[in-house]
């Protein structure tokens, strides 16, 4: 048995891959209720490695310890934002901070605003908007050219699904391409409202994960 301190990004059948375990047997060994759930900065134990087998240690690492039920127990530490990690290969997610709230309901502001239930083919207008209600600064750019410009001091890449990220508020959503012809062009862009299907831009889009066909997703929590 070993111990590894859990990274931003990390999750839980990524590190049952990693160390050759299953999902089920990380959760049992750390008492962990709920596998999708696991925090940046706590400690994971290893079963099958010896005590002297090296492992990454986290970057800033925080105090480790023992972990409670659901991986409650987290440390703090700078940058150490509560990782939400999805099992079974679903993805991570994130818990919800003050600042992701506070975007969400600037997005869903702008885009009472602007266009209501109908797109006006202004995403990345509606997505900056927000943005700069929300934290005084402007992102400039289209829809596939936000992530390029969000600047990376307060915005974060995180590695999840469509579906896991709309149940989180906060989240700036980019895609490369969309069917339309303007969005072969320009992409789009979204902040997801927490609710599991919709999302804000320009318009609040009811059902964002029955849009088919867009391509090149990227998903970005802020990290003030």
């Amino acid at each position: 048995m070993s111990t590894y301190r859990i990274r931003q990004g990390d999750t839980l059948s990524a590190l049952a891959s990693r160390f050759r375990t299953s999902v089920s047997e990380l959760a049992r060994i750390n008492n962990i209720a709920n596998p999708d759930l696991i925090y940046a900065g706590n400690t994971l134990r290893i079963p099958g490695h010896a005590r002297n087998d090296s492992f990454e240690p986290a970057r800033g690492g925080t105090r480790g310890g023992t972990r409670g039920p659901g991986g409650s127990g987290r440390s703090g530490g700078a940058g150490d934002t509560g990782q939400v990690a999805g099992s079974q290969g679903a993805g991570g997610a994130i818990r919800a901070t003050a600042a992701m709230h506070k975007l969400a309901s600037a997005g869903r502001a702008a885009a009472l605003s602007m266009g209501g239930y109908n797109s006006q083919g202004l995403c990345a207008t509606g997505v900056s908007r927000a943005i700069q209600n929300a934290f005084g600064f402007k992102v400039w750019g289209n829809g596939n050219q936000i992530d390029n410009n969000l600047p990376r001091d307060k915005f974060k890449q995180v590695d999840m699904s469509l579906e896991e990220a709309l149940k989180i508020p906060g989240l700036v959503l980019t895609w490369e391409k969309t069917p339309s012809r303007l969005g072969s062009i320009y992409g789009h862009t979204a902040i997801t409202t927490g609710d599991g299907r919709s999302s804000v831009s320009d318009f609040i889009e009811r059902n964002t994960l029955g849009a088919s066909g867009r391509s090149g997703l990227k998903i970005f929590m802020p990290t003030m």
